[in-house]
């Protein structure tokens, strides 16, 4: 398949660059330190050699990514799975999904894709700011990864998002293949997740047609990602306080790494993943004369209300909110909030804000669930 050339910058790697590609890879002394963490027991050209026999991107996912997940959630969750009822996994989607993870939220999709044998996993959306080095760039376009181009000027910014969307149609249309896109530019810190119309403005910024059938073209699946436990939980608690206290406070490339690393190796309790049923059917259910801003704000409420329909509500959800929970869920979750605050390193912690933080962060997954079975 041809594709336009316009894409190039932004797009995963094709099949005939991935020779190139791993080798910008084995020469670079970062990506083998970051390789001999990772894999220990693994000679780096042995790897090297694994890797060069992958041909294409899902390939590479198949023969790398997937078995360092599985081994990973082995010891660092009670389990993962899905429910994906709702839909046809032989059809593509784009996956709109609340943010839990930098890192995981479209990795462990895609391995729950492989799992359900859905025959191609997503090319997912990354934003240039992760990008920290030339290898980081390189791993994740051989990881089925597109660019989402964040720190430019305003003119450019706006060239930027219609390519991206464009891009977008590109796969879904013309590749045959699924997206995943998180709901918001960056994570919802107190897990109170909400779709940022912004999103849907840059979708219809490509494809044909009405606003309403330019959505159509994407296949927007609502994804809800349930966490029991968030690792980042006390950096998340962490930061608010910074930003109460400091001001101006903002993150350093540091905190996003730290961040990546815990998210990834932290202990995560079970995990679940829910697909709400394709969009496409209730979009042909709006009003033809809709204003656009109403329009956006409409689509971008109901895919809120199937994200928040779908959470699985554990333990540590119905605790932080008060809610109905026998008197060990509780001493163990309360045990849990002790051991995450003692974590944070601040010259003077607000213990009672932290606390509350935290418990906010569990409370809005179960608040939002019960809104929508008012």
């Amino acid at each position: 398949m041809q594709i336009p050339a316009e894409f190039d910058s932004i797009r995963p790697f094709e099949a005939d660059e991935l020779p190139q590609a791993y080798s910008r890879l084995e020469q670079d002394q970062q990506f083998r330190a970051v390789v001999a963490y990772l894999y220990p027991q693994v000679p780096f050209q042995a790897l090297m050699q694994q890797m060069r026999s992958c041909r294409t991107c899902l390939d590479f996912q198949k023969a790398f990514c997937y078995p360092f997940l599985k081994q990973l959630m082995a010891k660092a969750s009670k389990g993962m799975d899905m429910d994906a009822q709702a839909i046809d996994l032989s059809r593509r989607y784009t996956f709109v999904s609340n943010h839990r993870d930098i890192v995981l939220d479209s990795a462990l999709l895609d391995v729950l894709l492989i799992d359900a044998q859905a025959g191609t996993t997503t090319e997912i959306a990354i934003g240039d700011n992760l990008l920290a080095a030339p290898w980081i760039k390189d791993l994740v376009r051989i990881n089925k990864s597109f660019i989402v181009e964040r720190s430019l000027p305003p003119r450019e910014m706006l060239v930027a998002s219609k390519r991206m969307a464009e891009y977008m149609h590109f796969v879904v249309q013309q590749k045959h293949d699924n997206i995943w896109i998180a709901q918001r530019e960056g994570r919802a810190k107190d897990s109170n997740d909400r779709t940022q119309p912004a999103i849907l403005k840059m979708m219809v910024m490509g494809g044909q047609g009405s606003v309403v059938e330019r959505l159509k073209q994407l296949h927007i699946v609502p994804l809800s990602i349930s966490y029991e436990y968030d690792p980042c939980d006390f950096l998340k608690a962490r930061e608010f306080q910074l930003k109460r206290d400091v001001e101006g406070w903002k993150k350093s490339k540091q905190d996003d790494v730290d961040s990546m690393r815990t998210g990834i190796m932290g202990y995560k309790g079970h995990v679940h993943y829910h697909c709400a049923p394709c969009i496409d059917d209730w979009l042909d259910t709006l009003p033809q004369d809709m204003p656009k801003g109403e329009l956006f704000d409409t689509v971008a409420a109901h895919i809120d209300q199937e994200i928040h329909r779908h959470y699985r509500i554990y333990a540590s959800n119905r605790v932080a909110a008060d809610a109905d929970a026998t008197p060990e869920e509780q001493a163990s979750f309360q045990a849990y909030v002790d051991g995450q605050l003692a974590k944070v390193q601040l010259d003077h912690p607000d213990r009672d804000f932290l606390r509350q933080c935290l418990l906010t962060m569990y409370a809005n997954p179960y608040r939002n669930k019960m809104k929508t079975e008012q």
